[in-house]
């Protein structure tokens, strides 16, 4: 069995070149987790998927300057169906880190520790609850009526699927004894393995395809269209966490839990209460020797700090809460056949190779597709075309190659090799050396650009997708065909279609899937998006490293979409000896914003370097009107502001202030330049007080900080950016 890695033990990519590392697992993992939620037809393993955020995890630790938007930890779920309409959660349903190694769970246990200034001895509970493989829902309860219930969707926007979450007859339509006025309670839609086999068994005397696995059947059930579909499944609930509640019942996890079986919700009888990482260890260890007799499918035990208010000084890290992780189980094994090696194109040009597998069962799951990361990848396990092949999967998805049986390899076997010209449009494909490190990218990309048909219709597919500009009617399919028509080439061309199709001869409405209605709608949907927010249409153009997260740094930094691009030119300009000192200046200030990083500011200087990349957003910019970003917390004294900590703080950990002053609409900044507001000193501070003095900035003791924004809490002026009971995929 292949040797546990904790996250102190990248993987040899990462460790060769971890900014390499980091952005050639982005762009993969974000495809899985669209396969996964979106279409419930994932095409990779729980092990390969959970191996690939390990690997990115871990160079996220020792590189914070890598992490944008575009990271897996960034991101959650994929954009709710066009089937359903979508229902807005009112705080948000993200996502869960995962853990993997024993020595793991201590760690989690120190860094809570750590972050909320507690000593060894210091008490500290945390719960531990089976983590149920089901699909994620919330459900909306106004003076105890249900009244909405929705699927996670993307963490922030769901499909509203309450007629159907209406046919489960142990989720009460009115909740028991006297709940607060408004409660949004979240949990998983599960089936049970019994109710599983029972649907199979219906499927296949009705001739119709079997579902793999109980997840998949659950899933299914609940997105029926039709609701008597979903009443003749049979579909459970377990409830363990809430969103919106305007007067808690309880201000423990466990007492909400159990406030939750009082009003009449299922709840989970596994979950114990533990006060050490030995007594977390041990649950995890019973949990997982019961995990066959128990009635429903299981991939791992969620630890959640108990008490409530902890949680909210623990806040969250970008989409995940460190106040909860999830333990995940081993994987499984498999043997088949890898039958040809594919490679697609990316957005950015990345060829990723696709192994073709022979199909095989690995723990209920029939599996025909698996990744291989990348040529070094393919050329470290000598992967070839007709090979026998060990897989892994440590969920009930599609594994990853864990190893190649050279023994029993055809005799006329041939080493593959990777393609050095791109496979759309026969341009080279070269691995790109890093300026800074002179290592060489681990991932091939096609150097094009958006002349390579793939990286055009991937860029447009990207540009339309609900994180960015949202533009239903936009699908996948719908943006191939008309690429392949020509009729839409840039993102320009989508806001002047409607008039382009007024003079054409052949118009919309008469091509086959189309008619008054939908291209009605289709036309309304993107005379809609006419006036993105500023963050919205930077992230929608696809800039590497540049995701959401980046891209609203930069809009609440800026303000307006072309003070940005401004900045990004500046930072560009260059003579003959290199860069100016103005350049140098404005770079400076853009790596300083929090959280950015050198690279993301690398890639957004090239973008607007690139005559050909100013062509496309001008032509863009006469169709649309961005609307500059506002500040993130109107209410708050420090809205909005810069700021800037030094010295040791008494009355919080560093780490907690950042993330208090962030909730509060601050920018937190890690340098002292003119841009800075306000500059909170502790005890010892240094070279960055003496700097705030020469520049006449505003100093503030840890004490009169706290005094300003003591009027605004983290509940007034922020929600919770995930929701504690899901896994980042499920």
């Amino acid at each position: 069995m292949a040797r546990k890695v904790s996250p102190k033990e990248p993987s040899n990519a990462a460790t060769d070149d971890p900014a390499a590392a980091y952005r050639a697992l982005v762009e993969e993992i974000a495809e899985h987790d669209r396969r996964y939620h979106a279409e419930d037809a994932p095409t990779i393993s729980d092990g390969d998927y959970d191996a690939l955020r390990r690997k990115l995890v871990a160079i996220e630790a020792g590189h914070p300057e890598f992490v944008d938007d575009a990271s897996p930890s960034k991101r959650v779920g994929a954009k709710p169906s066009e089937r359903f309409s979508k229902v807005r959660h009112r705080v948000g349903m993200l996502s869960l880190g995962n853990i993997f190694a024993d020595e793991e769970v201590e760690e989690f246990c120190t860094r809570v520790r750590r972050f909320l200034g507690l000593k060894t001895e210091d008490p500290l509970a945390i719960t531990a609850e089976p983590k149920i493989d089901g699909l994620s829902c919330s459900l909306r309860y106004v003076d105890g009526v249900l009244v909405q219930a929705a699927t996670r969707g993307d963490g922030q926007e769901g499909e509203d699927v309450t007629a159907n979450i209406r046919t489960i007859a142990e989720i009460p339509h009115r909740l028991r004894g006297e709940a607060p006025g408004v409660l949004d309670i979240r949990g998983e839609v599960y089936m049970t393995k019994e109710g599983f086999a029972g649907v199979n068994a219906r499927q296949a005397e009705s001739g119709k395809p079997l579902f793999a696995n109980p997840r998949n059947s659950a899933a299914g059930s609940l997105r029926q269209l039709d609701p008597a579909i979903t009443a003749s499944r049979p579909l459970r609930f377990f409830a363990y966490a809430w969103g919106e509640a305007d007067h808690p019942p309880a201000d423990t996890q466990t007492g909400m839990v159990e406030a939750f079986r009082r009003f009449g919700l299922p709840v989970n009888p596994e979950t114990v209460l533990c006060r050490s990482a030995e007594e977390l260890l041990a649950q995890y260890r019973r949990i997982e020797a019961e995990r066959a007799a128990l009635p429903y499918d299981i991939d791992g035990v969620v630890y959640k700090v108990n008490a409530v208010v902890l949680q909210a000084r623990l806040g969250f890290v970008s989409r995940t809460p460190r106040w909860a992780t999830a333990h995940k189980f081993p994987a499984e094994r498999a043997t088949t056949v890898l039958r040809r090696i594919e490679v697609q194109v990316g957005r950015t040009g990345t060829l990723t190779p696709v192994a073709r597998l022979d199909p095989v069962t690995v723990g209920g799951v029939v599996v025909t597709n698996a990744t291989l990361h990348n040529e070094d990848e393919i050329r470290r396990k000598d992967a070839r075309e007709g090979d026998t092949v060990r897989l892994q999967r440590a969920g009930d998805v599609i594994p990853q190659i864990v190893e190649v049986l050279v023994e029993k390899r055809p005799a006329e076997s041939k080493e593959y090799a990777f393609p050095t010209v791109c496979p759309a449009c026969g341009s080279p494909a070269e691995r790109e050396i890093d300026e800074k490190t002179g290592r060489q990218d681990v991932r091939r990309r096609c150097t094009a650009g958006l002349v390579c048909p793939a990286q055009a219709i991937e860029r447009l597919k990207h540009f339309c997708a609900r994180d960015a500009l949202d533009i239903e009617g936009l699908g996948d399919r719908q943006i191939e065909q008309f690429y392949h028509e020509g009729l839409v080439m840039t993102p320009a061309d989508i806001f002047t279609l409607r008039e382009r199709d007024r003079r054409s001869l052949k118009k919309l409405k008469d091509r086959e899937g189309y008619g008054d209605t939908s291209v009605r709608n289709l036309f309304a949907s993107i005379d809609e998006r006419r006036s993105p927010p500023v963050d919205k249409l930077l992230y929608s153009l696809g800039i590497r490293h540049v995701g959401r997260t980046n891209s609203k740094r930069l809009g609440r930094r800026y303000g307006t979409f072309e003070a940005i691009r401004a900045m990004a030119i500046t930072a560009g300009a260059r003579t003959a000896g290199g860069d100016t000192a103005e350049a140098a200046e404005a770079k400076a200030e853009m790596e300083n914003i929090e959280g950015m990083g050198s690279a993301a500011v690398d890639q957004l200087v090239a973008f607007f370097a690139e005559a050909n990349n100013n062509a496309v957003v001008d032509a863009l910019l006469a169709e649309v009107t961005p609307v500059a970003m506002e500040a993130v917390v109107s209410t708050s004294p420090v809205s909005g502001k810069t700021v800037v900590f030094t010295g040791t703080l008494e009355k919080m950990t560093r780490d907690e202030a950042k993330a208090q002053a962030e909730r509060l609409g601050a920018k937190v900044s890690g340098a002292v330049s003119r841009a800075t507001d306000i500059v909170i000193a502790g005890v010892k501070a240094g070279s960055k007080l003496k700097k705030a003095a020469e520049l006449g900035v505003e100093t503030l003791s840890e004490d009169e900080w706290l005094a300003r924004v003591g009027g605004a809490t983290p509940e007034e002026v922020d929600e919770p950016d995930s929701d504690p009971g899901d896994d980042a995929r499920e």
